[in-house]
């Protein structure tokens, strides 16, 4: 079968009807009726405002609730990551980085904290599954070698030491860059990943510490990078 149009003596094709009737409308209604046509009830301007504001109220409040799977505001409430994060400072935390990509030692992440999900951690990370974590003599070891930490950090209390201990699966073993006054996986255990919020993005506040948090690539015994390893867009003990 192929498309074609009927053909004009096919006595089954429709064909053009060229009749014409007159119909006559009598004087008075056809003057009403066309300005009824031509001139419809149109909405009074206290309707038209009233759903440009019910319209904007909706874009906005679906815009914030994108914004918000993807982006979260903290507000540090703790000294445990001191000196690089203090009491009081704003900072804004990615929640796609590990949808899209796996925690690596030297991150800065927020998680849940494990014995109570309404609350929110800030940490480093430091080992990943499978890692043996060890301290002793101010100095971390990963599989029995030196980790190298580039970022300032304060000490741990003297003579601590810990492990060793294996990182089980899918879990991370957190510390506070301030060793010697943090609640992380030397005391709360290693961190299961379901519990991870997100990756410290972007410092907001105060103004004069406005900027990406650094992340920084730790392996044991080997050179160290001090350069941010990405650029990723409550309440932190």
């Amino acid at each position: 079968m192929t498309d074609s149009t009927g053909k004009a003596n096919d006595h089954y094709s429709l064909q053009p009807d060229f009749s014409q009737t007159t119909v006559l409308i009598p004087a008075g209604e056809e003057t009403s009726d066309v300005a009824a046509t031509a001139k419809p009830e149109e909405p009074s301007m206290g309707w038209m405002l009233l759903r440009e504001v019910v319209e904007t109220i909706v874009l906005s409040l679906v815009i914030f609730l994108l914004i918000r799977q993807v982006i979260q505001n903290y507000r540090i409430e703790s000294h445990s990551m001191e000196p690089s994060f203090y009491e009081d400072q704003f900072i804004l935390v990615n929640k796609l980085a590990y949808r899209l990509g796996e925690p690596t030692r030297g991150e800065v992440i927020v998680f849940h904290n494990p014995g109570n999900l309404d609350e929110d951690y800030i940490k480093r990370v430091i080992g990943l599954p499978g890692d043996t974590i060890e301290v002793r003599d101010q100095t971390v070891f990963i599989n029995n070698q030196v980790l190298e930490e580039p970022f300032d950090k304060n000490p741990f209390f003297d003579g601590e030491t810990f492990g060793p201990q294996v990182v089980p699966p899918d879990h991370l073993f957190v510390m506070g860059d301030n060793r010697a006054n943090s609640s992380d996986s030397r005391r709360i255990g290693p961190i299961d990943e379901s519990l991870i919020v997100g990756r410290a993005w972007l410092r907001v506040w105060p103004l004069n510490k406005f900027g990406l948090v650094p992340h920084y690539e730790l392996e044991p015994d080997a050179p160290t990078s001090a350069l941010p390893l990405s650029f990723d867009l409550v309440a932190l003990w």
